[in-house]
This record gives structure tokens, C-alpha cells and sequence, in this order.
């Protein structure tokens, strides 16, 4: 009865964890809506213990342990998957921005030393 109770606080409290985050705008709404999916799939496990006994039976699985922590590893490599993808992408970009910055500070250094010939030939032409 313990890990009902502690199941169904955990998953109480992630919720509210997460709303709070996407509330305050410090996480964006794509993984706020993943992470409160899973939040809320725990309540049903705690609430209902014996249903993930039926499911595991059904597929032949020993015990319901094990088929929550097989789905939770399984879960947790494809978020970091994500992460790590989410990750290249952004590296990549910054590449890319940095360049263009690096060719636009080339442009106005450019520009800058036509501006102070212009303006040094002026001064002389007027001398």
C-alpha cells in the first residue's frame, strides 16, 4: 500500500513540478507536455495496481516491476536521443550564425575604412 501512496504522490507532485516550470515559461511546451503525459500515466499505476498485474499476464511478462522499469529505461534512451539530436542541431546553428556574423563584422569594418577614406579625402580636398 506504501507504493500506491508514494506512487501516486510522485506523480502528483511532477505534475504540478511541471506546470509550474511551463508556467513560469522555463520549459518549453514540447517536453512540459511529454513529461506531463508521463506525470499523469502514473496516477492510473498507483490508483490501479492490479491493472498493470492484468497487462504484464497478458503479455507474458513475469512482473509489472519489470515491465514499468523495461519502458522507463526504454523511454529515458529515446529523450536523451532526442535531447542529444536537439543538441547537434543547435551546435550547428550556432556554427552557422557565427559565420554569418564573422561576414557581416567583415562588411561593416569594410564599409567603415571607405567611410574614413572618404572623409580623409574630403578634409584634404577642402584644405
Amino acid at each position: 500500500m506504501r507504493l500506491v501512496f508514494v506512487t501516486a504522490a510522485t506523480g502528483v507532485v511532477m505534475f504540478a513540478v511541471i506546470f509550474e516550470l511551463l508556467r513560469r515559461r522555463q520549459m518549453r511546451e514540447k517536453y512540459g507536455a511529454l513529461w506531463l503525459v508521463v506525470a499523469i500515466g502514473m496516477l492510473p499505476l498507483a490508483l490501479v495496481p492490479t491493472l498493470l498485474d492484468r497487462f504484464t499476464s497478458l503479455l507474458g511478462i513475469a512482473s509489472g516491476l519489470s515491465l514499468v522499469l523495461f519502458l522507463a529505461v526504454v523511454f529515458l534512451v529515446l529523450v536523451a536521443v532526442h535531447l542529444s539530436w536537439e543538441c547537434s542541431r543547435l551546435e550547428e546553428e550556432t556554427r552557422d550564425l557565427s559565420e554569418e556574423i564573422s561576414l557581416l563584422r567583415s562588411d561593416v569594418d569594410a564599409l567603415r575604412e571607405k567611410i574614413d577614406l572618404d572623409g580623409s579625402r574630403e578634409k584634404a580636398a577642402t584644405r
